[in-house]
């Protein structure tokens, strides 16, 4: 059974750092790709940055362009997303998603504005900065 496993999330100040990390198991399948989505209380889900693993084109949001890093890790269908200087605005439900059954032809940017594409999610992880 396949399974998208999270880990990395808490509590952190503002100003501070976490690093989400994500792994695909229970399958031999390459992802075609990987990528990350929010989801804040009474907000709509946000796509924050994704990843096309065929030619390793990344699309990472506005809102967190600058303090937040995409990384596809050395072992096979892992990725991991460094946030620093993490600000209360990014309080939220995480998520990690993956694509397993379809090649895709849409950019980096276009899977993180819809999740058509995503056909295995994690379960979710909470991301708390306050002080």
């Amino acid at each position: 059974q396949v399974q998208v496993v999270e880990s990395g999330g808490g509590l952190v100040q503002p100003g501070g750092s976490l690093k989400l990390s994500c792994a695909i198991s229970g399958t031999t399948t390459d992802a075609f790709a990987m990528g990350w989505f929010r989801q804040a209380p009474g907000k709509e889900r946000e796509g924050i940055s994704c990843m096309r693993f065929n030619d390793g084109q990344i699309y990472i949001a506005d809102s967190v362009k600058g303090r937040f890093t995409f990384s596809r890790g050395d072992a096979k269908n892992t990725i991991s997303l460094q946030m620093n200087s993490l600000e209360p605005g990014d309080t939220a439900v995480y998520y990690c998603a993956a694509d397993l059954v379809w090649p895709l032809i849409t950019t980096a940017k276009d899977m993180c504005r819809s999740a058509s594409w995503v056909d295995n999610w994690g379960q979710g992880m909470q991301v708390t900065v306050s002080s």
